[in-house]
This record gives C-alpha cells, sequence and structure tokens, in this order.
C-alpha cells in the first residue's frame, strides 16, 4: 500500500524537508524553568510529531517546531496559527537564539546547515490500524497536511460525489459539509473533520477507483483534443472523420468518441441534428443548442450518453460518452473529469480523409456510428395551417416520444379513444403547404389514400388508388368507410382524398384479428364527418370543402402534389 501524506502526517509532515539546508523554527512557546519547559514540550509532542526544546540565551527555555526551510517555516506558522493550533503571539525564529537542546530527551544542540545525504532516510513503518483521534486530535494532525494534500481530499471528496467547491485545499464550511456527508455516509460521526483514518481511508477508496477506471490524460493530436479518458474501459478503435472513436475495453459497457472538424455556426448546428439521430443518443433527455455550443443527453433502458461540442475559431471540437445505465454513479465522476480536462488544440481538426473505408458501408451509419430508427412510423396530415397533424393512435402504442418528419418533435392535443383518432401539435408551430378540406358530404367513386407506404425508408408519401366500396363498416357500423385499395401498414393514419382533393376520411390500421384474414385490396376509413365531429367538438381546426370550384376532377399527377403536401410521417421513438 502507498505510503500517502495522510497515513504520516502525524509522523513527517513537519519534517518532510530536514535533509535539506535549513535552520528556520516555529516558536511557539517560552518557559522560565526547564522543568515547565519539559512538562510543555511533552504536551505538544502528544499533538504535534516535530517538537523541540531548547535552552535559550535569555535563561528561558523554548519550545519550536522545525526545522523547517524559511517559507515553509512561515506557511506553518499561517496555517498553525489559522486553525488554532498554537499560541497567536508565535513567531519565526532561527538557530542562532537556541543553545542546548533538551527536548527530546538526548537531543544534541542544533547542528549547522548541511547538504542532503544521498540516500533518503528510512522511515519506520506504520502500524496497519492507525488509532482513530478525538475531534481536537484530527484538527491537529489535519493542520499538519500539505497544500497538495488537502487538496487531495477535496479532489477524492469530489469524486465521490460529496464536494462541488473549488480545488484550492482550503477547508472552508464547504469543504466541512462534504467531509461530515462522507462520515455519515459510513456510519461514523459526522464532525467535518476527518480523522487520520478516515483521511488514508478516502484517499484509498479514491486513487482504489481511479486505478480501476484508469484515467489518464490523453492527447489525441490527429484530432486536436486533450481529455481524460477511462483507459481501463475503453481504447482506441478507429478515426472516422468527423469523430474519434474509442471502443468499450473487456466488456466495460463504455465507449468514447471525440469529435473534431472544420465549421461554423451552421455546420454546428447540423453535427446537433445529425447526433441527435444516431443510436447512441436516446430521444428522451435534455438538449441546448447555443450560438457557439451544444450539449445532448439521452437516457433508455439500454444506455445513456452525454455529449458536448463547441465552436471556437473555425473549429468544432467535442466529446461524447456512452454508459450502461447500471454504471451510473461511475460515469458522473467520468464525466466530471472529463470535462475539466477537456482542451482543443486551436485549429487543429481531423483531416476528413483519415482513416480506412468501413468495411460495411451502409445507409443507415454516419462515419461509423449506427443511426437511430424510429420504433414504428404511421402517416398523418395537416388538418389546419398552424401545423396540428390528425393520425391514428397506433403510433402511440408504447412510445417514449412522437416526431413529425423523423425531427419535429410532438405533443398529443386530442386522443378520442372511440374513434382511434389523435391529433398531434407540432413543438414549434409550422406553416405546411396544404391543409386538409374535409368533403361536404358527396360521395366519390374514385380515392386516393396518401400516406408513407415504406415508413420511413422514402422522404415523401406515396399515392394508392382505388374506389369506395362501401359507406359502412364490415359489419355496418357507421362512421365508417370501406375501400378497395391495396394499402401497407405505413399508410394508417393517411388521408383518404376523392377526385377534387377533399379528404372524405382517415386510413385506419388493418385489424390484427388471428380468426380472419382480409383480403389485400380491402381498407376501412374513419369517415371525414366522424373526424370533423370530433375536432369540431374539442374546439380544434378542421377546414370545410368551399362550397364553389371544389367539384373539379384533378389530374392524377395534381391530386399528388395535394396529397404529398398533407400528409406527414409521424414516427414513434423509444
Amino acid at each position: 500500500m502507498r505510503l500517502s501524506g495522510f497515513l504520516c502526517g502525524l509522523v513527517l509532515s513537519l519534517m518532510a524537508t530536514v535533509v535539506a539546508a535549513q535552520d528556520t523554527w516555529v516558536q511557539i512557546e517560552a518557559q522560565p524553568s526547564l522543568r515547565e519547559g519539559e512538562e510543555r514540550a511533552r504536551a505538544y509532542s502528544g499533538v504535534f510529531p516535530n517538537v523541540n526544546g531548547f535552552a535559550m540565551t535569555t535563561g528561558w527555555y523554548a519550545i519550536a517546531l522545525g526545522p523547517f526551510s524559511p517559507e515553509e517555516a512561515q506557511r506553518q506558522l499561517e496555517l498553525l496559527r489559522g486553525e488554532r493550533l498554537i499560541p497567536g503571539d508565535s513567531y519565526i525564529a532561527d538557530s542562532a537564539r537556541f543553545g542546548q537542546q533538551f527536548w527530546p530527551v538526548g537531543g544534541a544542540t542544533p547542528a549547522p546547515s548541511v547538504s542532503a545525504p544521498e540516500a533518503e532516510p528510512e522511515v519506520a513503518a506504520l502500524p496497519e490500524a492507525l488509532p482513530d483521534e478525538t475531534p481536537a486530535e484530527a484538527r491537529r494532525s489535519e493542520s499538519l497536511l500539505l497544500g497538495e494534500e488537502r487538496r487531495e481530499l477535496q479532489e477524492a471528496l469530489q469524486w465521490q460525489g460529496f464536494y462541488a467547491g473549488a480545488i484550492d485545499g482550503a477547508f472552508g464550511p464547504g469543504t466541512r459539509r462534504s467531509m461530515a456527508a462522507w462520515q455519515g455516509a459510513r456510519g461514523a460521526d459526522a464532525t467535518g473533520i476527518l480523522t487520520t483514518r478516515q483521511r488514508a481511508a478516502l484517499i484509498e477508496e479514491y486513487e482504489a477507483e481511479r486505478d480501476a477506471i484508469g484515467l489518464a490524460t490523453v492527447a489525441d493530436a490527429e484530432a486536436g483534443i486533450e481529455i481524460a479518458l477511462p483507459t481501463a474501459l475503453v481504447e482506441f478503435d478507429r478515426y472516422a472523420p468527423p469523430f474519434a472513436h474509442y471502443r468499450e475495453r473487456d466488456g466495460s459497457g463504455f465507449r468514447a468518441i471525440l469529435i473534431s472538424q472544420q465549421g461554423d455556426q451552421a455546420t454546428l448546428a447540423g453535427l446537433y441534428e445529425v447526433m441527435q439521430t444516431l443510436e447512441i443518443v436516446p430521444v428522451s433527455g435534455e438538449r441546448g443548442l447555443g450560438r457557439t455550443s451544444f450539449t445532448l443527453s439521452g437516457q433508455n433502458s439500454r444506455l445513456h450518453s452525454y455529449t458536448q461540442a463547441e465552436l471556437k475559431g473555425g473549429a468544432i471540437h467535442g466529446f461524447a460518452l456512452v454508459w450502461p445505465p447500471e454504471e451510473e454513479a461511475r460515469a458522473a465522476r467520468i464525466l466530471d473529469a472529463m470535462k475539466a480536462a477537456f482542451r482543443p488544440a486551436g485549429d487543429v481538426t481531423l483531416d476528413p480523409g483519415l482513416g480506412a473505408p468501413l468495411a460495411e458501408n451502409r445507409a443507415d451509419l454516419v462515419s461509423g456510428l449506427e443511426i437511430r430508427r424510429p420504433t414504428l412510423s404511421r402517416s398523418g396530415f395537416y388538418i389546419d395551417g398552424t401545423g396540428l397533424v390528425a393520425t391514428t393512435d397506433e403510433v402511440l402504442a408504447n412510445c417514449g416520444r412522437v416526431t413529425l418528419d423523423s425531427q419535429m418533435a410532438a405533443d398529443i392535443a386530442l386522443h378520442d379513444d372511440a374513434s382511434g383518432l389523435v391529433v398531434l401539435k407540432p413543438a414549434t408551430t409550422l406553416a405546411p403547404r396544404a391543409h386538409a378540406r374535409f368533403a361536404d358530404g358527396r360521395v366519390s367513386s374514385e380515392v386516393a389514400v396518401a400516406g408513407f407506404s415504406y415508413e420511413d425508408a422514402l422522404d415523401s408519401a406515396v399515392l394508392s388508388f382505388g374506389t369506395m366500396a362501401a359507406a359502412e363498416g364490415l359489419d355496418g357500423e357507421a362512421g365508417i368507410t370501406r375501400l378497395s385499395v391495396k394499402t401497407l401498414a405505413g399508410d394508417a393514419g393517411g388521408p383518404v382524398l376523392d377526385a377534387t382533393g377533399s379528404v372524405i376520411g382517415m386510413l385506419l390500421p388493418r385489424a390484427n384479428d388471428a380468426g380472419r384474414i382480409l383480403p389485400d385490396d380491402v381498407g376501412l376509413a374513419l369517415d371525414g364527418s366522424a373526424i370533423s365531429a370530433v375536432l369540431a367538438e374539442a374546439g380544434l381546426g378542421g377546414e370545410p370543402a368551399a362550397t364553389s370550384g371544389d367539384s373539379r376532377t384533378l389530374a392524377p399527377e395534381d391530386l399528388a402534389i395535394i396529397g404529398r403536401d398533407l400528409t406527414v410521417l409521424v414516427s414513434c421513438w423509444n
């Protein structure tokens, strides 16, 4: 086990530089008699490891701590007086003021400064289990810590999630509260002052976990990024600009990605949108896009991730970390370290031609990252000029998030269980090219269904032409229209148009009835009048057909334009 400053604080802290040239002391008391001097020296020796007693030229007996270099003596004086562990009138003294040494018993007169010996002096092994201390004793031993040891304590508390302040070595109220919280979490008295044993335990926990993670600063010269990475959990895989991939190591479940490319604000915004289509960024999570930076977080049952990127001087740099949900606590500590150590190297970015081509050239890969696909996609259509969309409630089943045209988030404005009609409201008001005009009761034998037959495989809707077979359902249900038209699952929720381009219904999903299989050309639609009634009752849009000029039969190509302008892809994401 490493001999840390926390285990040897009571033995070495004030003697750490004794082998160097130094003869400066912190004088803390002077007594008029040898007996009183020995008593006080013995008392101080129970607190400090380097108590010395000297006869003074004045006839008094001095008690001093040291020896130190002048700089260290001044630091110790300020520290110990600040902690009120020594009298307020303690001061700096040099060896010229001291005569014969009386403490420790058998000590010698201070010798002149000498050079350090070639080999370090041996230090007696510390006991396996250090005795615990009272709060007063703990405060005294704490006062002997060097600045770097104090900062390491704060880092360890921060690593374990107890401390969120500055790493400055000053044990103020925030540090004390974090120490008390750490003590309480381990069933100890929450005094806010760590004993020597507790400091050793805290540092051992901290170092053991850092070793298990292998956290180390990595300088990726190709990407122009310096960052802390958990090298025991991830290892370099490949370059696929604008990404440098670090794959999981030994089944850790962690992955890291460095982001590096030239660009401007438009490039940054485009990267922000692209990242949200990737499998590593689940749909549920916080998003934030600014003028020169963005952050993304995502969570689902399989993975969690965090991504950040910033634009500076025409270069975009960032990183992403992906981890399994059960590693949330460890990932939070790794993320803190990555954020703190992240340093872009000016305008250096990945060469777009860097890296070997992917062996698998698939359309659903972006620079080696799999594009996230929706759970299912169906069709919908605009019902007013603000972008409200009517669709089927099939798209809501087990859905964590609904989008329009794969990107625009949407909320549920209406769900009519009886009819299966859903109205979605986009997160941002839209201005669609066209919206539904519901037919005024005319019956048309020729119909067309507009829909995303192949779900998200195509960018625009497909029209399927057919006829109206009956103005009722298969069992004579009112408000249902039976169609003779071949459609696919993705068409469900799409508008049924008559020859004039008016909406006479919404295609319903094919019933999943194990007892019967309908012919491929049989379809059912929710009647336009039933849709209008539901919308009117809810106070939502839906424009009736005009009384004149709307009875003209349209050519198929004109009907196709209306259908594509009306219809929108509705996707369910998990």
